[in-house]
């Protein structure tokens, strides 16, 4: 099953609400996951884009995803909601 809802910052899947960020009044974000975001603030707000294609290799590497995976979410990040129009 494919997952219908992606971090916008990260592209973790975020179809389980377990796996979403908060918002300032604690409720569930409905775009960014727990890794990336709470209590309505990224947890890294200075991080760059080159720091998250970083972050991404490496988890997804120790998790020994798929290369194909791997690729598809780097090559998603820069339209995602956190990165467009910013500095690549």
């Amino acid at each position: 099953m494919q997952p219908k809802m992606f971090c916008q910052s990260c592209t973790m899947p975020i179809d389980n609400e377990i796996d979403r960020g908060t918002e300032k009044d604690g409720s569930h974000s409905d775009d960014y996951c727990k890794y990336c975001y709470q209590r309505g603030m990224f947890i890294n707000p200075e991080m760059t884009l080159a720091e998250m294609r970083s972050v991404i290799t490496d988890q997804m590497q120790k998790r020994e995803i798929p290369e194909a995976i791997l690729q598809n979410s780097l090559h998603m990040l820069p339209g995602l909601k956190r990165w467009k129009n910013k500095e690549k």
